[in-house]
C-alpha cells in the first residue's frame, strides 16, 4: 500500500521545498495548459458552426450506429434536415443532450423547419419526450449533426459523472504532479 502513495507524498515533498518563484512558474504552467485546452474547444466551436462540438453517447438508444461512451463529432453547417440524419438536440429544461435519428421532416409555409426523431434502438418515435405542446423538434433545439465518432473513448466521462470521486482524485492528481514537476 506504500508504493502506492509514495508518488503523491514525493509530489507534496518537492511542493514543499520548492522556491516560491518556482512554484509561481509551475503555476503559469497549470494555467497555460487549461487556457490551451479552452482555447481548443472555442476553436472547435467556430470550425464546426456549432455550440458543442463534441458529445458522449450516455444511453443505447442509438445501437447499433452508436454506443454508449462513443464520442460524436458535431457539425452544424446550412443544408437542410433529411429523414436519417443523426442529430443532437437540446430540449427546453434539460441540460443533457440527446443523440437520434430524424425520421420525418416537417416543413411549415413560413419557411420554419420542425423535426421527428428517434432512437434506432427504441420501439417507437420521440413524441413523448418532446414538451407537452410540441409534437416535434424544432430547428434551433437542433445543436448539431453527428459527421463523424470515436468509439468508447467517452467512458472516461461516463465513468467520472457515475463516480464524482475519480473526478476529483483525477483533476487534483494531475494538479500536484503539474505543480511539483521539476524543470
Amino acid at each position: 500500500m506504500e508504493a502506492l502513495y509514495a508518488p503523491f507524498v514525493e509530489a507534496c515533498e518537492s511542493l514543499r521545498t520548492m522556491k516560491p518563484r518556482q512554484l509561481a512558474t509551475q503555476a503559469l504552467s497549470l494555467t497555460m495548459v487549461v487556457l490551451s485546452a479552452i482555447m481548443i474547444w472555442k476553436g472547435l466551436m467556430v470550425a464546426t458552426y456549432s455550440n458543442s462540438p463534441v458529445v458522449v453517447v450516455l444511453s443505447g438508444s442509438m445501437e447499433p450506429a452508436y454506443y454508449r461512451g462513443d464520442i460524436i463529432f458535431l457539425h452544424m453547417g446550412t443544408t437542410p434536415y433529411r429523414a436519417g440524419d443523426i442529430c443532437i438536440f437540446k430540449l427546453g429544461g434539460r441540460d443533457i443532450p440527446i443523440v437520434h435519428r430524424v425520421v420525418k421532416v416537417h416543413e411549415k409555409p413560413s419557411g420554419a423547419v420542425d423535426l421527428l426523431t428517434k432512437g434506432d434502438n427504441n420501439a417507437v418515435d420521440d413524441r413523448g419526450l418532446y414538451s407537452t405542446r410540441s409534437s416535434w423538434v424544432h430547428a434551433e433545439d437542433v445543436v448539431g449533426r453527428a459527421k463523424g465518432y470515436l468509439p468508447y473513448l467517452g467512458m472516461v466521462t461516463i465513468i467520472m459523472n457515475d463516480y464524482p470521486i475519480v473526478k476529483y482524485v483525477l483533476v487534483g492528481t494531475m494538479g500536484l504532479f503539474v505543480l511539483s514537476a521539476r524543470e
